[in-house]
């Protein structure tokens, strides 16, 4: 072996065989085939929902149903099977509703789940380390097994069939002061502590300077509980009776039970109430993934 090649044996070496190239190849390949699948896996139901939506024919909904045509839009296109849905039932009332509800429980509690995170990742207290394992012992409580105990107490307060019944309850929530903690943790103190120096307040610290820098996590946070509470189902047919104050999957339900069914409303009104949820996503999904990506890291 020349001594060239022993000190540079980069340049008589291959870093890659063709075997090795083959089988990044098929990796890659692979790879590529599972994602694919795992889109079509996901992405047909909604395919399937949009394109009987826009089927007036209610006849050929049905015929296409449990073949490919499900797939394909055809024959008697158009938005009847949307105005159909108007001409039963107060939509408007039901989506305002929904917006309403959901809209205070995100912007409230971002508010209050923030600062209950910054007071926890911040103050040093005694009972923080306990009030901080509740609160992550929280996260895996189900509402299933408070939903009567709290029905019981919302009772007693006289909040039933109200909007703040569906609100208030559940503006504080576990698993976004766990998030918002786990981000407020990682942030420099060299920051705060110049403040401190400035003679800041802690509340003027968290608004002009910890909320300008927490932005992924509160994007992350809203998406997070918009996509929870838009679906939500359970509690508000406990605490609701009428269609005043009654949400959007409520009211689905309330809409499919009626006979005789028709297929084509029926994935009209389920349109509505998916597209609201695609759009919120695709605004916020890059602070999405920015922050559940920096979480990750740091867990």
């Amino acid at each position: 072996m020349s001594a060239t090649s022993m000190q540079h044996p980069e340049i008589t070496a291959s870093p890659y065989s063709t075997g090795y190239k083959i089988r990044q190849g098929v990796r890659v390949g692979f790879n590529y085939l599972l994602m694919t699948l795992l889109s079509i896996f996901f992405l047909f139901p909604i395919v399937f929902m949009l394109v009987s939506s826009i089927k007036n024919n209610e006849t050929q909904v049905l015929m296409d149903m449990s073949t490919l045509y499900a797939f394909v839009p055809r024959g008697e296109i158009g938005a009847q099977n949307y105005y159909d849905v108007f001409a039963q039932m107060p939509f408007e009332r039901f989506m305002f509703n929904s917006v309403f509800i959901v809209g205070m429980m995100v912007i409230f509690g971002l508010m209050i789940n923030s600062l209950i995170a910054y007071a926890l990742a911040r103050l040093r207290f005694k009972g923080r380390a306990l009030l901080l394992a509740i609160v992550i012992a929280l996260i895996i409580i189900p509402l299933e097994a408070v939903a009567v105990p709290l029905l019981l107490l919302v009772n007693r307060f006289g909040w039933l069939e109200s909007y703040h019944v569906q609100i208030i309850p559940f503006m504080a929530d576990a698993l976004s002061i766990f998030l918002f903690y786990q981000f407020f943790i990682g942030l420099p103190r060299e920051l705060e502590e110049a403040a401190l120096v400035d003679g800041a307040s802690l509340f003027r610290i968290y608004w002009n300077i910890i909320l300008p820098l927490s932005r992924p996590v509160f994007a992350t946070v809203a998406i997070l509980q918009f996509l929870t509470h838009w679906g939500d189902f359970l509690w508000p047919l406990m605490v609701t009776r009428g269609e005043e104050y009654r949400p959007l999957p409520v009211a689905m339900q309330q809409f499919f039970s009626q006979d005789p069914k028709v297929w084509g409303d029926i994935m009209a009104f389920a349109a509505m109430i998916t597209i609201p949820v695609l759009i919120v996503f695709l605004l916020f999904q890059k602070w999405f993934v920015q922050s559940v990506a920096t979480t990750g890291v740091k867990g």
